[in-house]
């Protein structure tokens, strides 16, 4: 089974996530979400493994672009779709192992997968 993570170098919380697999001897993916956007079905897969239908389980409304695309009251398709083409709006971490996932803040909510 394995793992993988939606991870931002520059993040605390996955340079977080990411030291708390490594003290597990847990092998991951590191998936650098922002240089290879996840497409609309990669996002439709994840969510399927949070146990949810809604992204804002996942999406962040505090980024800038969140406000000036006017996200604020979007359905579900146009932030499925936003998120794909501006992955800053995905929450991070993700942590994915097999068939679950969870958004990781803090940080040491991945363990809920192990």
């Amino acid at each position: 089974m394995g793992t993988s993570v939606f991870f931002n170098p520059n993040c605390s919380n996955c340079r977080t996530a990411q030291g708390i697999l490594e003290e597990r001897g847990i092998d991951a993916e590191y998936v650098r979400y922002l240089d290879h956007a996840p497409s609309r079905a990669d996002l439709e897969d994840v969510l399927v493994k949070l146990g949810t239908d809604d992204p804002r389980e996942i999406v962040r409304a505090k980024e800038p672009v969140y406000a000036e695309l006017g996200l604020e009251h979007a359905g579900r398709d146009q932030l499925l779709d936003a998120m794909a083409a501006h992955p800053i709006l995905i929450q991070r971490p993700i942590v994915i192992h097999g068939d679950r996932a969870v958004v990781a803040r803090p940080p040491d909510r991945l363990l809920e997968l192990f």
